[in-house]
């Protein structure tokens, strides 16, 4: 079977063996394509078009050949759609007909939302050669781990030789440091083959600092009617934005299309400004849900700080009308407040009650859903979430962000007492919302993540100073001389340091961890799984009680049963609520009535039980 997504722009292979290359450059007077035969460059003119577009059908380059761009016969720029860049994106592109790769995963449709059990990783920290045939060949353990998908960082090409992806600057294009084309495709056909959904984190809110040559032949691309963290907002809105909203909608449905990913990951979307309508989220899913095979599940998913529920709405069959789920991080941020006790940056939002928080977010989606944000100086946060499903909400205690943003990267392993870990990690895995673990949470890997580029000079001189003063405000990087400990993105050791060490899952300690984890994804795969269905949207509720615990109540649609946690989230015993019922899990095993030990965690589906 063969998979290619025809794009409007790019070098795309023709029947007749002829290779089609169009690029959009509004701002140019002139473009030629630039081929490298043997012996040296051809330049051929391109036909001038309207809109600013530019095209040139030839018969002098076929799959494999590389090119660029001339623009006003000065500068040289790689295919903004390039499919490979096999030099880097300073490089030339390389011509690739994704018709030469035979799909063996013809039958494979994908797996329910429901099912979700989420792995993230860093291609390049995952395994030693940090390579995607490294980690094709680890794809049995994550199926004996319990990991129903596997979420990759972003792989779109971006400058030097590591990053953590999010400085993309051609996002068609997987990066060469992890492989060719043909390396990804495989992945992703043996992830099939093994029950394993791929999901793909890609970035539509900016481009990274280096590498992007747009700026050159085609500004449109950019407004500075709104500012990002990163500069001048992408242009979704203004003059021009039709081509610029196709350039990344059409990469959507590329990835998903050619590529045969089961589902996006949608980076910071509340750094996407577009106010025109529909908004770019509303037309990417409908144009993701209307571009893909009806039979495939495809799911998409959103990183938003806003927290609008508006965006996971379902059906009345109880399909998503556009996104499946977000990440949220009111979840963790209540974790990791009751796991550490830290209240510095957004932790203060959840300083003063994080178990009615937590507690509000495993029954209700967000904690913020409306309400002030005293860490955002008093701005409204979120939108009310209740009537939505578990499913619309992907927990975790680890992620890249929360782990990488640290300072020195800390895991929460190295943050908290084991048995907090412990008790929080049975509550994420056992939740009817998908869960997610971060690359080693599972043993409890002693390895940092940390935030690690690979910048031309001056401006790895200036992210290395930003990275420290990024810190200053914290109480333990207050002084020069603490922010010096603060390792240096831009150095080899730096990335060195956040690579897994393996071994540690076969010590003593990673062994139980390990152990652990596996029996809780098995109890989830027969336990909570089939009961997910059976849930009542809106009408879960929660309370705290005895100054530590946490009970959680979720109603079948029957109204007779329900499925209810209960928790001692803290280092002192407490007396919990009397709940009949079928007890499928306690940690601690042995239980004695109300008496709930520290860091203690039952689930158990209750007969009656009201809140």
């Amino acid at each position: 079977m063969q998979r290619r997504h025809e794009m409007p722009f790019g070098a795309a292979c023709l029947d007749d063996g002829r290779v089609r290359f169009r690029l959009w450059a509004p701002a140019a007077r002139r473009v030629e394509l630039c081929l490298a035969e043997e012996g040296g460059r051809v330049v051929l003119p391109m036909a001038a078009g309207p809109e600013g577009w530019f095209e040139l059908v030839s018969d002098r380059a076929r799959a494999g050949s590389c090119y660029g761009y001339r623009i006003d016969g000065a500068d040289e720029v790689p295919d903004p759609a390039s499919r490979f860049q096999p030099r880097g994106v300073h490089g030339l592109s390389q011509v690739v007909d994704p018709r030469t790769w035979s799909w063996r995963d013809g039958n494979w449709r994908g797996r329910p939302w429901e099912e979700a059990v989420i792995y993230e990783v860093h291609v390049g920290c995952f395994t030693p050669p940090g390579t995607l045939a490294a980690l094709n060949a680890r794809l049995d353990y994550l199926v004996e781990l319990g990991v129903t998908a596997l979420e990759l960082m972003p792989l779109a090409a971006f400058p030097g030789r590591r990053n953590w992806g999010y400085d993309g600057v051609l996002p068609y294009a997987p990066a060469d440091c992890y492989g060719a084309p043909e390396d990804l495709k495989l992945l992703v056909e043996s992830a099939h083959q093994r029950q394993l959904m791929v999901l793909l984190d890609v970035v539509y809110n900016h481009f990274g600092p280096e590498g992007n040559y747009l700026h050159g032949y085609a500004p449109h691309f950019f407004t500075a009617r709104h500012q990002t963290p990163w500069g001048d907002a992408l242009n979704f809105a203004g003059t021009a934005s039709f081509w610029v909203r196709r350039f990344f909608i059409e990469n959507a449905l590329y990835w998903l299309n050619e590529y045969h990913f089961d589902g996006l990951r949608l980076d910071a979307v509340h750094a996407i400004h577009d106010d025109s309508k529909p908004h770019l989220l509303v037309e990417l899913a409908q144009e993701v849900r209307a571009g893909c095979d009806p039979e495939r599940r495809v799911h998409l998913v959103l990183e938003n700080d806003a927290n609008q529920a508006r965006y996971l709405g379902r059906d009345p069959a109880g399909r998503p009308r556009l996104y499946n789920a977000q990440w949220n991080d009111d979840w963790h941020h209540a974790a990791h407040v009751l796991a550490t006790g830290e209240t510095e940056g957004y932790y203060a939002d959840y300083a003063s009650s994080p178990r009615a928080q937590l507690g509000r977010c495993l029954s209700e989606g967000f904690a913020f859903q409306g309400v002030p944000s005293p860490f955002r100086r008093g701005q409204v946060r979120g939108e009310p979430s209740r009537e939505l499903p578990p499913a619309a909400f992907v927990n975790f205690l680890q992620n890249h962000d929360q782990v990488g943003n640290r300072a020195l990267g800390e895991r929460l392993n190295r943050l908290a007492a084991p048995e907090a870990v412990r008790a929080l990690s049975a509550v994420l895995l056992l939740a009817p919302s998908p869960p997610l673990l971060f690359m080693g949470q599972e043993w409890g890997a002693t390895t940092p993540f940390l935030f690690f580029a690979d910048f031309g000079p001056e401006l790895a001189r200036l992210v290395s100073e930003g990275r420290r003063r990024e810190f200053a405000d914290f109480a333990a990087f207050a002084t020069p001389e603490q922010r010096r400990l603060i390792p240096d993105p831009e150095a080899l050791e730096t990335f060195a340091a956040s690579v897994l060490v393996w071994d540690e899952s076969q010590s003593p300690a990673g062994r139980q961890w390990l152990d652990f984890h596996r029996r809780l994804l098995a109890l989830r795969r027969r336990e909570i799984i089939p009961l997910v269905a059976r849930l009542a949207n809106g009408a879960a509720g929660w309370r705290t009680f005895a100054d530590r615990g946490l009970q959680v109540v979720w109603p079948f649609g029957d109204g007779k049963e329900s499925l209810v946690l209960l928790a001692n989230l803290g280092p002192s015993p407490a007396v919990g609520p009397r709940v009949g019922g079928r007890l499928w899990f306690a940690l601690p095993a042995v239980v004695q009535d109300e008496q709930l030990p520290p860091w203690s965690v039952r689930w158990l589906v209750g007969e009656d039980v009201r809140l």
